[in-house]
């Protein structure tokens, strides 16, 4: 029998870390590695991947929307990644919150993290997932301590201050693949919550989603798509819930005392390395915003 995530544990996040695991050593070698990702996968999970980093497309209907599937996603991970990975490094903290950490890596392969203590904040569900998953990782990180919060509607700071999280020092928040599946309610409290714990030189890394008609179609025959091949739909239980121009979501960090030095697309990002861009729709619409407090 496959091995199973826990009851409620983000199928999203699975996804996420299969696209980085299919990409790693095939896409972008030597700008992008994850090889901490397949680790964090079950066996059933790692079969999928294995099929999709062989290239050569399968037969049958299923088969071939999932080899698909992953292809497309390896392609979005890539300059999201690289990207965020370059923002940690440029401004070294001595602490990283991960917000809606889900599969992330990285307290496991960035070596830059050796005098960083790393917090991953999630939804309780999906972070006992992770911990089962990576219950034989030694972190890279000084320390690695988990915040079991659900971003929807659990109080950001007192959960952090309960790990140790000193609000004094200077911060990099990382909130990667997270602020679609909140409505604007929330990704403004998130917001005003995080500024709260941000000492002067934090830095905050925003991946979101700009408006666009067409990817929302796209996403809806993704979802069709994935109901015709009879697999899970790993979007079923999280639906898209907001989405912002750079305009606004520059408004929206300036309200909190957040500077945006940069704010790109992934068609952008992916360009520049260079990453193939057989899918360039849902990269147009993916960004990475880089932020700072003076």
């Amino acid at each position: 029998m496959p091995e199973r995530a826990h009851a409620g544990a983000s199928r999203t996040a699975v996804l996420v870390c299969q696209g980085r695991a299919v990409a790693h050593g095939r896409i972008a070698p030597g700008r992008f590695a994850d090889p901490v990702a397949m680790s964090l996968l079950h066996e059933d999970e790692r079969a999928a991947v294995e099929r999709a980093r062989a290239g050569t497309p399968p037969q049958g209907v299923s088969a071939r929307i999932e080899y698909e599937s992953l292809a497309a996603v390896a392609e979005t991970m890539v300059p999201r990644t690289v990207a965020i990975d370059d923002a940690v490094r440029a401004r070294p903290n001595p602490q990283l919150v991960i917000l809606g950490a889900g599969l992330d890596g990285r307290g496991w392969r960035m070596a830059e993290l050796c005098d960083v203590d790393v917090y991953e904040v999630d939804h309780p569900a999906s972070q006992a997932d992770k911990r089962d998953r990576a219950g034989g990782l030694e972190p890279v990180a000084r320390s690695l301590r988990w915040v079991p919060a659900d971003l929807a509607g659990d109080p950001l700071g007192p959960a952090l201050a309960a790990a140790g999280h000193d609000e004094a020092a200077a911060t990099t928040w990382i909130w990667e693949g997270v602020v679609p599946y909140l409505s604007r309610p929330e990704v403004i409290g998130a917001v005003r919550a995080v500024a709260a714990r941000s000492a002067p030189g934090s830095r905050l890394l925003v991946n979101y989603q700009s408006p666009s008609l067409k990817a929302a179609l796209g996403l809806g025959v993704a979802r069709a798509m994935a109901k015709l091949s009879r697999r899970p739909d790993p979007m079923a239980g999280e639906p898209r819930r907001s989405a912002w121009t750079p305009q606004r979501m520059r408004e929206l960090l300036a309200t909190d005392g957040w500077q945006v030095a940069t704010d790109d697309d992934l068609l952008t990002l992916a360009q520049r390395l260079p990453s193939p861009s057989r899918h360039p729709s849902s990269q147009r619409t993916g960004r990475v915003a880089v932020a700072d407090r003076a």
